[in-house]
């Protein structure tokens, strides 16, 4: 099943060339804030599955290609991220000083990116104004957590997925703290819907991929991931509670590179889906904290 935030909050099931409006059966209204439809929608999915069915047969439909798709989940409680967990990613990230020991994600673990950073499919990546420095694309599947849950083992994890959707992590090189390079508006495109775990059964082997211009930067597959999707749950389960909604980041594989002003980026994420975005330089972001020569860290 493909769910959409649709036309500024609305909720859809994508049904071949349309969208199904269902947005009533959480009561859901479009211009609440916080905006939490999906976050309800996702919570009581095991409860309102049976009548989605039926719903699907009454509700109101407009064409796909008419719809105005969002960012699927715009409030989550958190957003988790992890950094080095392909080998090949590390490789190309090694400065002449090397790594330490453990530096990979099995290591070192996650961190959290701002929520505010999300955006959706529709919606450019806007650079900030800092001509000094690269910022990247970085290819990741998102993991949508399903049912919440505290110190999940690794052989129950895949239980709490509800469904999977692509995610560009967007960052500015440097060696300012991660969370700040990786937070600006519009650094974590996802999309265009959630597809449910259903039907991507085989989370263990999905083809990534990721183009700039028609130009392949990055191709992968989760097979090669150091810290796998149910290893990924267990270690943030095992500090936090996980709640319906959250967002895990898996990690990029190698091929990250610059992005710049009218850039074209698509990514494709086999079972799960595609979207293509504009890039647009911005006017904002200009700090003395950016004031020091840069270094390529993840």
């Amino acid at each position: 099943m493909k769910i959409a935030n649709f036309n500024q909050g609305r909720i859809g099931i994508i049904d071949g060339d349309s969208v199904a409006d269902v947005s009533d059966l959480v009561a859901c209204d479009p211009v609440a804030w916080p905006p939490t439809g999906m976050l309800q929608f996702i919570a009581s999915f095991e409860q309102i599955k049976p009548r989605i069915g039926e719903r699907l047969r009454t509700a109101s439909r407009i064409p796909l290609s008419s719809a105005v798709l969002n960012c699927p989940i715009v409030w989550p409680n958190k957003v988790i991220a992890y950094p080095a967990n392909y080998h090949a990613h590390i490789g190309e990230m090694k400065t002449g000083t090397g790594l330490i020991s453990k530096f990979d994600a099995s290591g070192q673990g996650f961190f959290l990116k701002s929520n505010s950073s999300l955006s959706g499919p529709g919606d450019p990546i806007v650079l900030p104004a800092l001509p000094d420095r690269e910022i990247h694309h970085e290819c990741e599947l998102a993991i949508i957590i399903g049912k919440g849950g505290r110190s999940i083992p690794v052989d129950r994890a895949v239980d709490h997925v509800f469904g999977y959707s692509c995610l560009i992590d967007v960052v500015v090189r440097g060696k300012e703290e991660r969370v700040m390079r990786k937070s600006f508006d519009t650094f974590c495109p996802m999309g265009p819907y959630l597809t449910t775990a259903d039907e991507v059964p085989h989370y263990e082997d999905i083809d990534l991929e990721l183009n700039v211009n028609g130009e392949t930067r990055q191709k992968a597959n989760t097979r090669d991931l150091i810290v796998g999707v149910p290893e990924m749950i267990a270690m943030a389960s095992s500090v936090m509670m996980l709640h319906p909604g959250d967002i895990i980041a898996s990690g990029t594989p190698a091929g990250v590179g610059r992005l710049k002003d009218k850039d074209r980026v698509t990514i494709r994420i086999a079972g799960v889906g595609e979207m293509t975005l504009d890039v647009e330089q911005g006017n904002d972001g200009a700090h003395p904290v950016w004031n020091k020569a840069a270094a390529l860290t993840a």
